[in-house]
């Protein structure tokens, strides 16, 4: 079923608020790998705000299903999802990357309520979201595990043995996403790693890839309603992205992998966002 006008704002409006929340982050930490959370904002904010069975009161609960941030360096996206979802009050975001805070540069499943794994060290989510799901199988228990990987990241051979293992074992209980955004810390991906034939390479692994403009909520809503439901083959959603999404000057602006900004221009972005 198409996702409904009222329902898409309700999703953009949420959205708007994360963006303008992750420069509030990228302020009050000093600095933050503000390109990448921007990009990855509206597909966490149809699965938190939409797909993902969580319980905020009960982050631990059993049944619940697991979201894996394989990129752990845009936990400034990632982490200010878990507060607005209500796992922690948002007021202690502003503690982020301080000394003492719960929040780091990467998230720590040991001190962030609502986070399921630790992440940081790149291509360790899709081989730890195979092992959940298996796990999942053996316990007859019916959650999903959701694996949000960088582009970049598939540059590290961990994530093909990953992806070879969920499709010989037919892991339907994994979603895998790649934000591919085709930027990564040092350029292009293309012209640091290429990846093309991206799409191609996953299907050759046995993936049912799904192709989608990352940032369009009718085709976020139709995708994951595919994945939710597939039987037959593990799904691939690669996500074209913008790096820096919704703020202008940032967009596909690799300058803007790791920034740090002053009051001005951190006001300069929240009114893009605005605009957007």
């Amino acid at each position: 079923m198409a996702i409904s006008v009222i329902e898409k704002k309700r999703l953009a409006d949420i959205a708007r608020e994360l963006r303008l929340t992750i420069i509030d982050v990228m302020a009050w930490s000093g600095g933050a790998h503000i390109g990448g959370s921007l990009s990855i904002t509206d597909i966490l904010t149809i699965l938190y705000f939409k797909y993902l069975n969580v319980d905020a009161e009960n982050p631990c609960w059993e049944d619940r299903d697991r979201f894996i941030l394989s990129k752990g360096h845009s936990a400034a996206g990632y982490i200010p999802v878990l507060a607005k979802k209500g796992f922690f009050p948002s007021d202690e975001l502003k503690s982020f990357n301080h000394f003492g805070s719960p929040f780091a540069m990467h998230p720590d499943s040991k001190k962030v309520v609502g986070c399921d794994v630790s992440a940081g060290s790149l291509g360790h989510g899709l081989p730890i979201a195979a092992g959940i799901a298996l796990g999942a199988r053996y316990l007859k228990k019916g959650y999903k595990t959701v694996c949000l990987l960088g582009d970049g990241e598939c540059c590290e051979g961990s994530v093909w043995e990953a992806a070879m293992s969920i499709s010989h074992f037919k892991l339907t209980n994994v979603i895998t996403v790649v934000d591919r955004n085709r930027l990564m810390i040092d350029g292009k991906t293309e012209d640091i790693m290429a990846l093309e034939p991206f799409a191609d390479k996953w299907r050759a692994f046995g993936f049912e890839v799904i192709e989608i403009n990352g940032h369009d909520f009718d085709q976020l809503d139709a995708t994951f309603e595919r994945a939710w439901t597939a039987t037959e083959k593990p799904v691939l959603i690669l996500a074209n992205t913008v790096k820096g999404k919704g703020v202008d000057f940032m967009e596909n602006n690799v300058v803007y992998h790791y920034a740090s900004g002053d009051t001005a221009m951190c006001e300069k972005a929240k009114a893009s966002i605005l605009k957007s």
